[in-house]
């Protein structure tokens, strides 16, 4: 996977990410948009033929936030692993 910083600006940013999974990106999206501070935060597809994704974020510090978010949804993930090795037994 690879991320570049496409546009940033003081309460902007634009990620692009290449070869990577849409669903990681809305796990960071749905954890940015728990917390109060993004006025917006948003995952496409730039385009159905390529393996490009944008995430955008509009806050205050767009930057700590998918941080924050990116954290957040690394708890969570690990998590749902507990607990579903904990229920599901390997034969």
């Amino acid at each position: 996977m690879d991320v570049q910083l496409e546009n940033l600006a003081k309460d902007k940013v634009r990620l692009s990410v290449k070869d990577g999974d849409i669903g990681i990106l809305y796990l960071i999206q749905h954890e940015l948009l728990k917390n109060s501070n993004p006025d917006f935060a948003g995952v496409i597809t730039r385009h159905p033929l390529t393996s490009e994704l944008w995430m955008r974020v509009d806050s205050k510090s767009p930057l700590k936030d998918i941080s924050k978010a990116t954290s957040s949804a690394l708890v969570v993930a690990a998590d749902l692993k507990k607990m579903l090795t904990s229920e599901i037994k390997v034969k």
